[in-house]
């Protein structure tokens, strides 16, 4: 690409212990991070040692607000391959479906009928619609998650179970109904999972999307100029898309709050995370 040798370096290895070196070495002055909350609070006490700047993208658990004035039917369409996009392993990913009541059973059966008849197969096959998860331990996440979504009654409209092929496949999964008790709800899916819940307003919806920590991305779907007015003041979300799936550009700014991270990645925003400001004032006297 052109780029002189020494300024993009790739490191392998034990990931631990290159960190730990990494932010130990007084030769660098500034970390950005893309991971999990647990791992990123590791790294930014560690940082804090010899006060290294640090910029946070941490885990997210992203709601999607669907109100009865959009069309249902095509904003189910796409939140299916929103979701299962890159097996559902994006940290932007639309997990958190929250529906407004009147049209809570269409999009549930839209949404669920899509992902039972979704393409599972070979990354490389151009008919596949969606690919392995990661790694066996992913594989083991997904599974956990849906068997305690199975053991608290809560419906499985569709998948629930991984794919008996070799690789870690796991089949488009949507919990029905789910409640804020159970795993999926809280934790993080990572992978290829939906929840959808039935929501009455725009206060309740408010509530459920922010009631967890994490709080990346959002997505809304309103026609409703005063509800997209409320929606920016009191979503809590680093990046809030409304009547569309796409989180971030390169130009523009990208970052979490709370347990999600801080700082901000893209734009000219993220590049002052990289900059020291120096004032410098003379006197001809």
């Amino acid at each position: 690409a052109g780029v002189p040798r020494g300024v993009f370096n790739l490191v392998f290895g034990n990931p631990a212990a290159i960190a730990d070196r990494l932010t130990d070495a007084p030769q660098i002055k500034a970390i950005s991070f893309t991971g999990s909350t647990p791992v990123g609070k590791l790294l930014g006490a560690r940082a804090a040692q010899t006060l290294k700047r640090m910029t946070l993208e941490l885990g997210g658990h992203a709601p999607v607000l669907v109100f009865d004035d959009c069309d249902v039917d095509a904003v189910a369409t796409a939140a299916v391959t929103a979701k299962f996009r890159n097996s559902g392993q994006v940290c932007t990913s639309p997990t958190r479906f929250y529906v407004q009541q009147s049209v809570y059973e269409r999009f549930v059966s839209r949404f669920a009928g899509l992902a039972r008849d979704w393409r599972v197969g070979d990354p490389f096959d151009g008919a596949t619609q969606m690919g392995p998860v990661a790694t066996a331990r992913r594989l083991d996440a997904v599974e956990h998650l849906s068997a305690d979504a199975r053991k608290r009654g809560i419906e499985i409209a569709a998948g629930g179970v991984r794919l008996d092929r070799p690789g870690f496949y796991f089949s488009p999964t949507v919990l029905a109904g789910a409640g804020d008790d159970c795993l999926a709800a809280n934790e993080e899916p990572f992978g290829p999972l939906a929840l959808i819940a039935p929501m009455r307003d725009l206060d309740e919806a408010l509530a459920k999307a922010n009631r967890l920590p994490q709080a990346l991305a959002a997505y809304a779907f309103t026609r409703n100029t005063k509800v997209v007015a409320a929606l920016r003041e009191e979503l809590n979300a680093g990046t809030i898309a409304i009547n569309h799936w796409q989180a971030s550009w390169p130009e523009t700014p990208f970052g979490g709050r709370g347990a999600s991270g801080f700082g901000v990645e893209g734009g000219v925003e993220g590049l002052q995370a990289f900059q020291q400001i120096k004032f410098v004032s003379s006197s001809d006297s």
